[in-house]
């Protein structure tokens, strides 16, 4: 593939700050299709779909953020020469094409994009219907940043499929891709994962735990899980899950004043059998599929554990592996807690809200990544590359 240079680069997206900031109000009369159509009874998706002002602005921060941040392709990895002579360096090198499948929100079209541009990547979006003028619009407005630089549209392309036209590309693309990034739900991650012929990056779903651990500090405890479960509930970091250690001090009113707490902030509250005993007028959970369910609403189970190790257990089990949280005062048992919750980002006494790009410092990203391979977390700028080793001879032979 061959590079654009980084000058070439922040133009094109100095371009779509301009024409971004230039046309709000088209943006805006676009998106306003897009909420008069919805008819889904899903307030969260609802939530992700609306552009505003403020929302505009934040789309054109991200670009600011990007376009200041290094290039992340041609920089050296690693480089050696062996004793014959024959250099070797590794370099970071664009993926190709990355197709990223998602639903609902319009600023995912920039964010994704942007990032996939700055790494000298193609980028083939899939956004849902549910959004499909708003983000026409927006690739409108990168093809007239890609034009005025005098480079291809091909670069950011938009495709408008129903489920079984998606189904059929991924399993025969019109061109070759590198990399597919499903963005949404386990639905829509198995259908992507049955269906595709390259590899996969799951941006997996959240489910997150926070487990109170005896030695807590109860009010910071209230605190955190009120802003896990209610700052946004139609985030993948949102909290779902709620595990109370048994043997914490006066533990039959830590879990009522728990219960006071979320039902004020209408959270609804689901319990497991032994907290049944003492929130007597909660709805029981009479299916273990519960536990996996990522609810994307003011909804919560609480659950009590006798240890840690129990704790550890259930959360591996039932987790997205996106965040989870230990709160508690003793340092030992949070590393512990940390070191075997198998998540992309695990916390000790804090809410797991903070999992996301700009708030860990990697600035925009195209998803959070629950994958191992090829990379776990915020997929940022500098994660939108893989490598390639360059060897520079003068005629050496292996003998």
């Amino acid at each position: 593939m061959k590079l654009i240079t980084t000058d070439i680069k922040n133009k094109v997206l100095q371009s779509l700050i301009q024409i971004l900031d230039t046309n709000r109000e088209t943006l805006l009369e676009a998106n306003k299709k897009d909420l008069e159509a919805f008819t889904k009874n899903d307030q969260a998706m609802y939530d992700r779909l609306i552009v505003n002002s403020k929302k505009i602005d934040g789309i054109i921060q991200s670009i600011r953020e990007v376009k200041a941040q290094e290039d992340p392709v041609n920089q050296i990895i690693s480089e050696n020469t062996l004793a014959n002579g024959l250099k070797i360096v590794n370099k970071t090198a664009p993926f190709g094409t990355i197709m990223i499948i998602y639903e609902s929100r319009p600023d995912v079209t920039i964010e994704a994009s942007i990032l996939a541009f700055k790494a000298n990547n193609k980028i083939v979006l899939k956004g849902g219907k549910e959004a499909i003028h708003s983000n026409a619009m927006l690739v409108n407005f990168w093809h007239q940043a890609l034009t005025e630089n005098g480079l291809s549209t091909n670069a950011v392309q938009l495709l408008n499929m129903d489920r079984k036209e998606t189904q059929a590309y991924l399993k025969n693309p019109t061109e070759k891709l590198d990399l597919i990034v499903p963005r949404g739900g386990e639905k829509l991650i198995a259908f992507v994962k049955e269906h595709a012929k390259c590899p996969v990056l799951v941006s997996g779903r959240g489910n997150n735990f926070l487990y109170v651990d005896e030695h807590a500090d109860w009010q910071m405890s209230l605190k955190v899980i009120l802003n896990a479960k209610t700052d946004k509930i139609s985030a993948c970091n949102a909290l779902d899950n709620i595990l109370i250690n048994k043997n914490i001090k006066n533990y039959n009113d830590k879990l009522k004043e728990l219960q006071r707490v979320l039902t004020d902030n209408n959270v609804s509250i689901l319990v497991d059998d032994s907290v049944k005993k003492v929130l007597t007028n909660e709805v029981l959970i009479t299916d273990d599929q519960t536990w996996y369910e990522e609810f994307l609403a003011m909804k919560c189970c609480i659950g009590a554990v006798d240890s840690m190790s129990e704790a550890i257990e259930l959360i591996n089990k039932y987790s997205g592996g996106h965040s989870n949280t230990i709160m508690t005062t003793d340092n030992q048992k949070a590393e512990d807690f940390m070191q075997q919750v198998d998540s992309a980002a695990v916390y000790q006494n804090a809410s797991t809200r903070f999992t996301d790009g700009g708030q860990m410092g990697v600035g925009a990203e195209l998803a959070i990544s629950t994958d191992k391979l090829h990379h776990r977390g915020p997929l940022g700028l500098k994660q939108l590359v893989t490598n390639k080793y360059f060897m520079f001879g003068n005629g050496q032979i292996r003998e």
